[in-house]
């Protein structure tokens, strides 16, 4: 629960997040896991809003205790994997990599390992990124929050619900390619031929 990774995003448009929770042809569960930092206290205020958040929507939950056991349970049974770090200042996302591994549909603003990984609509679902230099936090915050539902609202829900066959080939292009492309081999390749050239 890093603040860079705006774990509450998609919550602060509160008429349009209580839409998407009460959507009954496209019903969706929104889980939380993770844990701040001891002394992050913005990252403390952000859990406990959503936490509180949580007690209004019954298919809203934050998992606390999140280590090995729960992530992997959390990742064995996840149809989308949403991260919303702010660009530019995700360094990997490695939840996102094995989040793939085991068929779940990564959903990303365009940081991280994702620029090289995403083939929007074939393989995942990515924010286009926007002129984040030129934009003031609060400009970058709604901009992508405003993507994300578009995106969520007009292509993943309907894609998940009125089109399986496609559905399950996004999940499997995504399972495929994170294999190829993001193994312990090719880590200690560029290790050897880049860090220690």
């Amino acid at each position: 629960f890093a603040g860079y990774k705006r774990a509450g995003l998609i919550t602060t448009h509160e008429d349009r997040f209580e839409k998407l929770l009460n959507n009954p042809k496209y019903p969706v569960q929104v889980i939380w896991a993770g844990k701040p930092y001891p002394m992050d206290h913005p990252a403390i205020s952000e859990f406990n809003q959503l936490v509180y958040l949580s007690k209004k929507y019954k298919n809203m939950a934050v998992l606390t205790g999140y280590e090995l056991s729960l992530s992997k349970r959390m990742k064995q049974a996840s149809d989308a994997w949403l991260n919303n770090p702010r660009v530019p200042r995700e360094a990997s996302g490695t939840s996102g990599m094995t989040a793939a591994m085991n068929g779940a549909v990564n959903f990303s603003t365009d940081d991280g390992w994702i620029p090289e990984f995403i083939n929007h609509g074939h393989n995942g679902f990515v924010v286009p990124k926007a002129d984040y230099d030129n934009m003031a936090t609060h400009e970058q915050d709604q901009y992508d929050l405003n993507k994300l539902y578009e995106i969520l609202e007009k292509e993943i829900l309907p894609l998940y619900y009125d089109d399986h066959d496609t559905w399950r080939e996004v999940m499997k292009n995504g399972m495929r390619d994170v294999r190829f492309q993001f193994d312990s081999n090719r880590m200690v390749k560029e290790y050897y031929e880049i860090l220690y050239a």
